[in-house]
């Protein structure tokens, strides 16, 4: 999960629940909260908060992923066909793993195909779940030595422990 504007924490925070009330679905782990520098981007624009939940759902994936661009759009995620890659964003929902699967569909690719070389994902996604392994990459552990360099805080989360 990732926002950058649009009260960023916030939105976060109503995703997680969102995610949660998902049919056929239960929320089984949520990271705290991380800030990030945008990565890849042609015009400056604010850090992202970024974090990881952690789901067990019977919905396929076609189905989970139109559940969660349902959840984007309902948090005023506009997607155009023209829009800039990486832009600032209300909300973005990657599905980044779903299972031990592999998927190439036009509109979603599992695992996520850049998501071992963001210190962003990997490190709230140890948070969740230290001993995952990316499929085709390995164990996330080990993919977080290559891009430990890559600036990610921990902030204030949108849980209140």
């Amino acid at each position: 999960m990732g926002s950058n504007i649009g009260h960023p924490r916030r939105q976060i925070a109503r995703a997680a629940a969102a995610l949660a009330r998902l049919p056929a679905t239960r929320l089984v782990g949520l990271s705290g909260n991380y800030l990030t520098a945008p990565i890849a981007c042609i015009d400056p624009q604010p850090d992202f908060v970024n974090a990881v939940a952690a789901i067990s759902t019977s919905l396929a994936p076609r189905a989970l992923l139109r559940r969660l661009q349902a959840i984007e759009r309902r948090q005023r995620r506009v997607r155009t066909p023209d829009a800039t890659r990486n832009a600032p964003r209300t909300l973005d929902l990657d599905l980044l793993i779903y299972g031990r699967r592999h998927l190439r569909l036009a509109q979603l690719t599992v695992p996520h195909p850049r998501m071992h070389e963001r210190a962003f994902v990997l490190c709230p996604l140890l948070e969740v779940a230290p001993a995952t392994a990316i499929p085709g990459h390995g164990l996330a552990r080990r993919l977080w030595r290559n891009v430990r360099d890559q600036r990610v805080t921990p902030t204030r989360s949108h849980l209140n422990r």
